[in-house]
């Protein structure tokens, strides 16, 4: 009996060592792994001095734990990017980690030899976002980008796009309805959020010709309430690092994340299925051609490429999801600091009230050819893009080996990250450039100006599509808001800046409001 036992265990002692071994050979392989992808990134960023790094954390010791929670010293790191950027010139690496560099551009200059490639990648860092707007615009690259490009041009025309005044005009004057109706408790009012739903409604409008009436219905559509459960998740996602984490999926708000994502998309694919069957009645299309204005969707529908070839089901969802993802929070991100710069300026924000006066006269109400002749208001809208751009930081991740204008180089694989934040507050640029100063976008003081120097909606084949979309919204919310309030700073809630997707402020942005008619 005693022989038999010691018959069974001696193979299960050799499996076990055999185990041992392999676990130990495999370890050992995978440090190994490690110790030569470290010194092969280490020696491609040779030539871009930096700050000192931890060898493990990187330069992550700028983030703090605090009870299980993880977030930014946002105001520092901001500020610290632009304080780097003075110490180490045009470009200086970042580690996320042990192995995860990215080249930190706060350069003009460097910003033009990146964004001026004809191989655009993809914005690599927010392919987290796939479960939500797919692959969109914002995800793609290849073949396939140029194609969506191409097919969703026609989308943002101005002749589309001046259709759209009198629907961001009536959100806009919602918004102004409620704001009234709050500044007779003479208590500051929080912006973000107002302007986030006022940015919501009017896309959804732009988008959809839905008028979902989210900004005076707490228990509003469903998609509404799902498009902005998303916002806050992913905002909360980038806050945490959370979206460098494989178990997202398996917590609550990774389960809270796709049931929202579910909602948004079974919405979205029942208002295409609905409009493909309206455009397949011959008397229903042409009534659509004949509408006052066709919305995204319809154009989308409608487009095709040389060879007959529209958008798939799947690639319309995706356009659509990503229009609403980056037509809201972004453009809501900038004319809510918009409104802040103004007023910490009253100088400046009156004479935009009086140009805007001077333009409609007696009419409260905006239309196409009145946003051309608002000269200053729109230096004023560029200068605040400027201070606090909506986007602070987009990257890259090289396709082909790329040299810099000073003989530097980098080899392909490398992710590089254009800080617009830095380059828009870089010194070698830009005169004071904590000053907020209009006049800085005035056609003598704009002529000599580096292309690069002020990209808001970065630059390049892969700059923003809606741009114009946004510039129009901006300049329509802030004119009917001067004609209804003067705006003052709540010194005693200062926002605090804190860069996600959006450039948002911790503690949110709050001014008093003072009625004029």
């Amino acid at each position: 009996m005693a022989s038999l036992l010691d018959n069974i265990a001696r193979p299960s002692a050799v499996i076990l060592q055999l185990s041992v071994v392999l676990g130990v050979i495999f370890v050992v392989l995978k440090v190994a792994q490690f110790y030569q992808q470290r010194k092969k990134l280490i020696k491609d960023l040779e030539a871009f001095p930096g700050p000192p790094k931890h060898w493990l954390y990187g330069h992550n010791h700028l983030v703090r734990r605090e009870l299980g929670s993880v977030w930014i010293t946002v105001d520092k790191i901001l500020t610290q990017v632009v304080s780097w950027g003075e110490k180490y010139p045009y470009a200086f690496p970042r580690w996320l980690g042990p192995v995860l560099p990215s080249l930190i551009i706060h350069h003009p200059e460097y910003a033009k030899s990146v964004l001026g490639r004809t191989d655009p990648k993809s914005n690599v860092p927010y392919k987290f976002l796939v479960p939500w707007i797919g692959k969109g615009l914002l995800i793609l690259d290849g073949p396939k980008w140029f194609q969506h490009r191409k097919l969703l041009t026609p989308a943002f025309h101005y002749d589309v796009l001046k259709s759209y005044v009198s629907l961001m005009s009536d959100s806009v004057k919602v918004m102004l309805d409620k704001w009234e109706k709050k500044i007779t408790e003479r208590k500051s009012v929080e912006l973000f959020q107002d302007v986030s739903l006022m940015t919501l409604d009017s896309i959804m409008k732009c988008a959809f010709s839905y008028n979902a009436n989210c900004q005076t219905e707490s228990n509003s559509d469903y998609y509404i309430r799902a498009v902005y459960d998303l916002s806050c998740l992913l905002s909360n996602r980038i806050q945490t690092f959370s979206y460098k984490d494989i178990f997202y999926d398996w917590t609550r708000k990774g389960h809270e994340y796709q049931d929202a994502c579910k909602l948004a998309h079974t919405h979205t694919d029942k208002v295409i299925k609905e409009r493909k069957m309206l455009l397949s009645n011959e008397k229903e299309l042409d009534k659509i051609q004949k509408k006052k204005h066709l919305d995204f969707l319809d154009i989308l529908l409608c487009t095709k490429d040389a060879n007959g070839v529209g958008l798939s089901d799947e690639d319309l969802r995706a356009e659509v999801d990503t229009f609403m993802f980056e037509g809201h929070d972004t453009t809501a991100s900038g004319i809510s600091w918009l409104l802040y710069c103004l007023s910490l300026h009253p100088e400046y924000q009156q004479r935009c009230r009086e140009e805007i006066q001077g333009i409609l006269g007696d009419r409260d109400t905006i239309e196409w050819e009145d946003l051309g002749k608002m000269t200053y208001t729109t230096m004023c809208v560029k200068e605040s893009l400027r201070i606090f751009p909506p986007v602070p930081s987009v990257s890259r991740q090289l396709s082909k080996p790329i040299t810099f204008s000073d003989g530097r180089s980098l080899p392909a694989g490398c992710q590089v990250a254009l800080n617009i934040f830095a380059i828009h507050r870089n010194r070698d640029v830009w005169e004071d450039p904590e000053i907020y100063d209009p006049l800085r976008f005035s056609p003598e003081n704009s002529a000599q100006r580096h292309s690069h120097a002020f990209m808001p909606f970065s630059a390049g084949s892969r700059n923003c599509i809606g741009q114009q979309f946004a510039m129009n919204e901006m300049k329509v919310a802030l004119a009917l808001t001067l004609l209804r309030f003067e705006l003052f700073p709540d010194l005693s809630r200062p926002p605090t800046l804190m860069p996600q997707l959006v450039l948002r402020s911790s503690n949110g942005i709050h001014l008093l409001l003072k009625k004029i008619r």
